[in-house]
């Protein structure tokens, strides 16, 4: 779904906060919680002194208040300060909540509502919550696609002053899948162990992170696309001999996307670098990876092994009862056979 015309993005929430640039009400809603905290969090510790907080700062729960007392709190003045600041955490959990209306409307200059409401979507057709894009800041926290993740991190890393390899996004992507707040942790703990200037590569992630150099996923995939049917067994048989680290749900969703975007390649008219890189949403860097892929599985034997993937994955939750007794290892060493021949 397209972001609303007058949405407004984290960045020039954030910046406006560092300015001072306050609203009186935050509506801060979606599936990704990390950004929802970013705004939240930045409001609690920066808005109001220390000796400020001690009188004017509210913190609440959504299962643990109603609305006549959220509002209540926002119609006090502040005490020996030029504002107060009501945070509501988890407020998917308040009752009633489009109750909030008539003080929307209606706000306190002097307060700052912040509205934290995690994991869902809301009906921005009704009337609360375009009041609240009328006099204050309504911010939907989407989900990153998981596509979309490695830019996601090259950008987040600029951003810290440093440089990541296109490899080293891929493979903390593959690793990490689409957790921000996990992502940005590990990311902080890389540039801790890094100088200045200092580009994040590849080796550097294995190395600091603890993802094996030859046994993880990306080197899988290699394998798979290059048809190395020893490499690629080596690879499974350090899988399975480590099921925890490297479990078959986590690994099915990956290789189901690797051949999907090889299918894409098969179909596609104009084929050069470009054009296949915007039509699989990779970085250009791996576009040789999937012409190599290509060349080593015709369309016909894509689509079997997508169904065959399908087939595995039911496999791997338990769906199919006829492999129950079967371990993580042995099914994936079923299913690696079956793409390689």
């Amino acid at each position: 779904m397209a972001a609303p015309k007058n949405a407004v993005s984290f960045e020039k929430i954030l910046l406006d906060l560092k300015n001072r640039i306050y609203s009186p009400v935050y509506f801060l809603y979606g599936e990704e919680s990390f950004f929802i905290d970013q705004i939240s969090d930045y409001i609690e510790e920066n808005v109001l002194s220390e000796i400020e907080k001690e009188f004017n700062q509210t913190i609440i729960y959504g299962k643990d208040t109603d609305v006549p007392t959220v509002i209540s709190y926002a119609r006090r003045f502040p005490m020996m300060s030029n504002y107060q600041v009501i945070i509501i955490k988890e407020a998917q959990n308040l009752d009633k909540i489009e109750d909030l209306d008539p003080y929307v409307l209606n706000p306190m200059e002097s307060t700052l509502l912040v509205i934290g409401y995690k994991y869902e979507k809301i009906d921005r057709r009704k009337s609360l919550y375009k009041n609240i894009e009328k006099k204050g800041i309504l911010f939907e926290s989407a989900r990153i696609y998981d596509n979309k993740i490695p830019d996601w991190i090259a950008e987040y890393v600029r951003k810290q002053d440093y440089t990541i390899s296109a490899k080293a996004c891929f493979l903390l992507a593959e690793f990490l899948g689409n957790d921000i707040s996990k992502i940005v942790n590990e990311i902080s703990k890389l540039i801790i162990n890094i100088s200045a200037g200092q580009e994040i590569t590849e080796e550097f992630v294995e190395k600091n992170i603890g993802i094996s150099k030859d046994f993880n996923v990306f080197e899988l995939q290699k394998a798979l696309g290059k048809k190395d049917i020893l490499k690629a067994n080596q690879i499974i048989n350090y899988f399975a001999a480590n099921p925890r680290e490297n479990p078959l749900v986590k690994i099915i969703p990956l290789l189901f996307s690797f051949f999907s975007k090889i299918l894409v390649y098969h179909h596609l008219q104009d084929k050069s670098r470009n054009n296949v890189a915007a039509a699989l949403s990779i970085n250009p860097f791996f576009v040789t990876d999937y012409q190599q892929a290509a060349s080593s599985y015709k369309s016909s034997k894509v689509v079997a092994i997508i169904s065959v993937l399908r087939e595995y994955d039911l496999k791997a939750k338990g769906v199919d009862s006829s492999s129950t007794s079967f371990s993580d290892g042995e099914l994936m060493k079923e299913l690696i056979f079956k793409i390689l021949h």
